[in-house]
């Protein structure tokens, strides 16, 4: 079978590399002087190893929570005789000065720093180090890069390594004596963010053979700088950027500032926050002067005059991409269509005929996605907006383009996991790309992914509406299948929001709904590791809680029914049930709330458990705990469930003898009668909520003559259950020996003639089962996930 899309395995080299990484020490380096990381005197590695080591260990950084940082991981790459690094990206403030001057010696062709904060003036000097080889170069949101420590001088100590800790560069000390001068090979640059008081013109002046530029929040003079670029500029992101006449005077003034600064006063950076102008004039020079332009970005601009053709002049027929036909003037002069036009946040995308093949803008699902895609990196304001017109795609409408629209905010998540809007917006659009109507067209790896990412989430931001969005999002899963290659970090992630004694009241339920989820059909060495992680403390915390608030909802319920799944053949787990006061506010509950039917069969499965671990009956065997058990009997709540669990918690006790029964009330005679009494009035074909992965607890009940009545209770359980659901437990008691045992029911002289009966009935009911497999009697099976 051909696989989904999105799901295509890791490369080896992808494997390898991220092995390496989790294992420095043991693989290519060893433990130096002073704990230093330093690579093995026989290793060489060749630019396609280092540049995937070093691109990898950051994304591992910012996307992986236990993944630790090694401090002197870039020393690794300062020798290019034993490493070669040619292609780096590197972002956000976890990058030094220290660590770009490292790989200074090495012959970078592309380095692309991105919110790089904690940079300096300092590695504006590193920069020069690779001016002969750098063909690409990005300081897109590097707001320091320009500024110096404290006032001090340009500098690139060479000497040190082990630095003191770095603090940003100082605002007022602006650096003016860097220019690209001798960067004769450079073709790419993003320049995104540049501080106003530099001046953008002068600084790119040496850059003859620029072929894409990236200015986005640069104030410009103007437009006619760009001729340099005439016959070569095929790429020119201008997003916000304020080309419009009246920026003039701001320019003017900016200049001014720029020589109070050089004779010694402070200037404090500009803060813009207006939309920029762009005008049909402006826009219909940069056409006429790029005349090789494939790719243009103007998103974030108030058009100030009409640029575009009026609706009953527009080109009749479907939307075009022929410039002649462009719905937009200044693109009329286009001699060929652009590959990328950026229009978001302007009204130019809402056009009929754009004369480009991608554009990004709010019109439609494809220009959504193709603005997801062009700003995550650098843009995440306009991101977040565009998941956000997603998100209602996703929700109202219908999503065309799944995996794609899967794969862009998975991405955006990844990039920006510290920025809270993205982290909103992400998750709630990933709740409605994972729902019911598009799991079909899902690869396992796609949907591992999106959990990853949520799990991210969770642990980065214990704000309300993220903690939602993804819990709700991890409802779209088969839990616990799809979950349990991250089993235990979901569940301590889950355990933490439930913590706190006043919690979101919708989160709370979701979240406890989880828990009940997690810890249903799963190994017990699962349940085991759970329940050492604090689980069946923080269920019981949430009982007293609303026990202290006199409600019994849903979280109550769930509480109880997550203590029975993760009680069932943990013994560990029920002894911790019992020191943590499980008995006492079991008492509580059923005074508190003696109608609700369903707490009451919770509670009761739970007990069941517990009645089932030989060492901790003693505990039960109490006349309060009896007479409860035995008053239970005669519910007629949830059908026979209660009653039913009630009297398998009595048929435990009763099969350790008349000898350990110390107390005088109630007799153990009379609680006898009154199980007899119970199971006889039960209807066998009743239909169960209760699931059993294994008949073993009440098997070893059978061939026994200690307590009939507990070999009675037991072999009706599985007549009803092999009758009732036959397909299901037919194969299970066949499995488990369970014929064997029932013959020697029948062998035994104790048992007693009703129970040899049913006994008869159960093992025809298996025989006929191997004859004919087909179930035609009952219909569907129905059941809760719980075990009894």
């Amino acid at each position: 079978m051909a696989a989904k899309a999105g799901d295509n395995p890791d490369s080896l080299m992808t494997l390898a590399t991220v092995f390496c990484l989790r294992n420095l020490r043991k693989t290519m380096c060893y433990q130096g002087f002073r704990n230093k990381l330093c690579l093995r005197s026989d290793i060489f590695l060749p630019s396609e190893i280092c540049d995937k080591l070093v691109n990898t260990y950051m994304e591992l950084v910012h996307t992986d929570s236990n993944f630790e940082p090694e401090e002197s991981f870039f020393q690794l790459f300062s020798d290019p005789r034993s490493t070669r690094l040619t292609r780096v990206q590197l972002r956000e403030d976890f990058v030094r000065d220290r660590d770009l001057e490292a790989i200074r010696k090495q012959d970078l062709i592309e380095l692309h720093l991105t919110y790089c904060n904690s940079l300096s003036s300092r590695s504006l000097k590193t920069l020069t180090c690779f001016r002969e080889t750098l063909v690409s170069l990005c300081l897109f949101g590097c707001n320091h890069i320009f500024y110096r420590k404290g006032g001090a001088p340009l500098a690139c100590n060479e000497d040190t390594e082990d630095d003191e800790e770095e603090s940003p560069a100082s605002r007022q000390a602006l650096e003016m004596d860097f220019n690209f001068q001798g960067f004769n090979r450079l073709r790419l640059l993003n320049l995104g963010g540049l501080p106003d008081e530099m001046d953008a013109e002068t600084l790119l002046k040496p850059l003859k053979s620029l072929t894409s530029l990236d200015l986005s929040n640069v104030q410009l003079l103007g437009t006619a700088f760009f001729t340099q670029w005439k016959d070569r500029l095929a790429s020119l992101v201008l997003y916000n950027v304020d080309l419009s006449e009246d920026s003039l005077e701001v320019i003017e003034k900016r200049h001014c500032n720029l020589k109070k600064t050089q004779c010694g006063h402070s200037l404090s950076h500009s803060r813009r926050t207006s939309k920029f102008k762009m005008t049909r004039k402006i826009l219909t020079a940069i056409v006429q002067r790029l005349i090789n332009l494939v790719s243009l970005d103007i998103s974030g601009h108030v058009m100030l005059d009409n640029c575009t053709v009026p609706h009953f002049e527009e080109a009749m027929g479907r939307p075009s991409t022929e410039p002649c036909k462009s719905s937009i003037y200044p693109f009329q002069e286009l001699k060929r269509p652009l590959q990328f036009l950026g229009l978001y946040d302007t009204t130019l995308c809402n056009v009929t005929h754009i004369p480009a093949y991608k554009v990004t803008g709010s019109k439609n699902e494809d220009q959504v996605l193709n603005a997801i895609e062009a700003y995550t990196e650098f843009r995440p304001e306009l991101a977040h907006r565009a998941i956000n017109q997603l998100f209602d795609i996703a929700r109202i409408q219908h999503c065309s383009q799944l995996l794609r629209a899967l794969q862009l905010v998975i991405a955006a998540l990844k990039c920006h996991k510290y920025d809270k809007s993205i982290q909103v917006t992400g998750s709630a659009a990933l709740f409605y790309l994972t729902n019911t109507e598009y799991r079909s067209d899902q690869s396992v790896r796609l949907r591992r992914e999106v959990i990853q990412v949520v799990l991210n989430g969770m642990e980065q931001y214990q704000e309300v509406t993220v903690q939602r969005n993804c819990c709700l999002t991890l409802c779209n899963f088969s839990i616990p299948e799809e979950l349990e290659f991250q089993y235990s970090r979901v569940n301590q992630l889950l355990l933490k929001i439930l913590e706190p004694a006043r919690q979101d009241e919708s989160i709370q339920r979701i979240a406890v709904h989880l828990c009940n989820a997690l810890v249903c059909q799963v190994d017990n060495h699962h349940k085991e590791a759970v329940g050492k992680m604090g689980f069946v403390k923080t269920m019981l915390n949430l009982i007293q809680k609303k026990l202290q608030d006199r409600m019994c909802d849903q979280v109550m319920e769930f509480s109880w029914s997550a203590l029975w799944n993760i009680t069932d053949e943990t013994p560990d787990n029920c002894q911790m049930f019992l020191n943590c006061r499980g008995m006492s506010l079991f008492l509580e509950c059923l005074q508190e709330f003696p109608d609700k039917q369903e707490l009451h069969r919770n509670m009761l499965g739970l007990l069941g458990n517990v009645a089932e671990v030989k060492a901790l009956r003693p505990q039960l065997l109490t006349p309060q705990f009896i007479t409860v058990f035995s008053n239970l009997l005669d519910s007629k709540a949830d059908g026979i469930e209660v009653s039913y669990n009630a009297c398998g918690v009595l048929s435990h006790i009763m099969f350790d003898g008349p000898e350990v029964w110390s107390m005088e009330e109630p007799r153990r005679d009379t609680v006898m009668d009154k199980m007899w009494d119970a199971i006889q009035s039960w209807d066998v074909s009743s239909r169960r909520n209760i699931n059993y992965r294994s008949f073993e607890p009440i098997l070893r009940l059978l061939p026994q003559s200690i307590s009939p009545v507990s070999q009675h209770w037991a072999t009706w359980a599985l007549y009803n259950l092999v009758s009732v659901y036959p397909s299901k437990y037919c194969p299970l008691l066949i499995k488990e020996g369970g014929i064997s045992l029932l013959e020697k029911v029948l062998e035994l002289e104790s048992s007693q003639p009703e129970t040899k009966d049913m006994a008869r009935k159960v093992m025809e009911q298996c025989e006929n089962f191997k004859e004919d497999p087909m179930e035609t009697n009952h219909g569907q099976e129905v059941n809760y996930g719980q075990r009894g």
